[in-house]
């Protein structure tokens, strides 16, 4: 499934608000239609918010330096914690400086790094693919799949190369909540590729992995430091902990604009989102009245639960700091 749709005149993504009941496409066609998309999620995964908000800067009604230099500050603000939207915006940003036809040139990096996200979630299954054994069950948490990036997906990518190799691949997908991009998304795409996937609440992680029903944990990330410490949806920093209890390996899975070198761990924003996320469901509230809500997107899993990382440029093994470094 591909979550996005370019022609080189127009830009439309699916609205994964709606799935898996309904499916609608959204034009974006200014950087405001893209800061929309993304902070309200229209659109999610690091990689996907990354390409959509490099077009929406390429979309500027001005190039004007300082004009530009707003919009793209804008967009960064639209979602803070995945760093492939910074990342993103700033390539497109720095190439409309430096540009005598900053309007073509900007649409062709945009081009680019949607091509290039491209090439690294089919890198990503290539080098993951190896790691999955015929018959193996993989957990894995919120979506990380086609729906996250462009095709392939990055945890959900050597899935996908396991099984057009003919390995038999049973999938368990974590609800996710509050947003449940789990069982909205993963079972969807999933279903939709032929998958044997269950789907289970997220407080069951621990029992199935104590009742031995899961061989290996593959999840994405947001933004991955220097040193090995994962930024991703949250609830992966539970998910991390049982798997380490009980001795199942723990993949990261992330394409190298995923990888952030410069920001130290105190640094990191973690977004925190509406409390109405948790308190309604589906326009139904299930909380008192005032109550207290704490809705953090991510979480912070630590390098020494870390088997390894699946990157679009190999398997990267402790110790995370040099081999990060060295390989991204």
């Amino acid at each position: 499934m591909r979550p996005i749709k370019w022609d080189g005149k127009e830009l439309w993504v699916l609205d994964q608000r709606l799935l898996p009941t309904r499916e609608k496409w959204v034009k974006i066609s200014s950087p405001e239609d893209a800061f929309k998309a993304i902070r309200d999620m229209v659109i999610r995964g690091a990689p996907l918010i990354g390409v959509v908000a490099a077009f929406g800067l390429a979309f500027s009604d001005s190039f004007e330096k300082s004009r530009v230099k707003e919009k793209a500050e804008m967009l960064k603000k639209a979602r803070p914690t995945a760093i492939n939207l910074a990342w993103a915006v700033d390539r497109v940003y720095r190439r409309v400086i430096s540009s005598k036809n900053p309007r073509i040139d900007a649409l062709r990096e945009a081009e680019k790094i949607m091509k290039e996200e491209e090439r690294r979630a089919r890198a990503i299954g290539e080098y993951g693919e190896p790691l999955i054994e015929n018959g193996d069950v993989v957990l894995t948490h919120c979506n990380a799949g086609s729906l996250a990036t462009i095709e392939y997906g990055t945890a959900l990518a050597p899935l996908r190369v396991a099984k057009e190799k003919g390995k038999e691949v049973k999938v368990i997908a974590t609800e996710t909540r509050p947003v449940m991009q789990g069982a909205r998304l993963t079972t969807y795409e999933l279903l939709k590729d032929g998958f044997d996937v269950t789907l289970i609440p997220d407080t069951v992680v621990g029992y199935l992995m104590y009742l031995r029903k899961v061989n290996k944990v593959i999840v994405g990330a947001d933004r991955v430091l220097r040193d090995g410490h994962v930024v991703n949806k949250i609830g992966t920093y539970q998910i991390a902990v049982l798997a380490k209890r009980h001795d199942i390996p723990f993949y990261v899975a992330l394409p190298s604009s995923t990888f952030d070198p410069h920001t130290n761990l105190n640094d990191v924003e973690i977004e925190e989102r509406s409390p109405l996320e948790v308190i309604y469901i589906k326009g139904r509230r299930i909380a008192p009245k005032d109550v207290k809500v704490f809705n953090p997107a991510f979480d912070i899993t630590p390098p020494e639960l870390v088997t390894a990382f699946i990157t679009d440029k190999g398997l990267i093994y402790p110790p995370f700091e040099e081999n990060l470094t060295k390989l991204l």
